[in-house]
């Protein structure tokens, strides 16, 4: 093999890697789940978590993140299905999420059951979301990625934690440190 093939074979490669998107991905029950990484800071442990009054039944409360009060959002009662169960393996994931361009980042952890791992998806593996038959709402899902023959729901963090609910939780939370 010449050195022009293996140099056009290596920026093939490149390209390929440039073009796919890495996703964390996670359990929740027994049905995978994405994020797309570049919007995650962190995993940790599921620790104490301190209940906030009159929250959302989604949020399980508070935690202090070095120093850094950060909401816990329960991803399966935000699917409008009954609370995780915590266990061994269940930890939240640090977000960092924007609720508009003249604002600052927010940081919110979510509850997962479980940390699988990250996958690169290339967007050709990619389908667009269901209109009908998930059983999530459609605006939740931004795509079902397609990973050795399974479906992974690749999320929409945005519209996870929506704007809305977000500015009224971190008013919230603010309101609860100054009493």
């Amino acid at each position: 093999m010449t050195n022009l093939v293996k140099a056009e074979r290596a920026l093939t490669t490149q390209k390929v890697r440039e073009e796919e998107s890495q996703y964390l991905t996670f359990l929740l029950g027994k049905e995978m789940f994405a994020i797309g990484i570049l919007s995650i800071k962190e995993i940790i442990e599921y620790g104490q978590v301190t209940s906030v009054p009159m929250m959302p039944s989604f949020v399980r409360g508070v935690i202090n993140l070095r120093g850094q009060v950060v909401p816990v959002i329960d991803l399966q009662a935000r699917f409008g299905r009954p609370s995780s169960l915590v266990g061994k393996r269940s930890c939240v994931v640090i977000i960092e999420i924007r609720l508009s361009p003249e604002q600052e980042q927010h940081v919110i952890g979510v509850l997962v059951d479980s940390v699988s791992e990250v996958l690169a998806i290339a967007p050709a593996q990619i389908e667009k979301a269901p209109q009908f038959g998930a059983k999530l709402r459609p605006d939740f899902i931004s795509g079902m990625g397609k990973v050795d023959d399974k479906f992974v729901i690749i999320l929409n963090v945005e519209k996870v934690l929506s704007v809305d609910e977000l500015s009224a939780l971190t008013e919230r939370v603010e309101d609860s440190r100054q009493d």
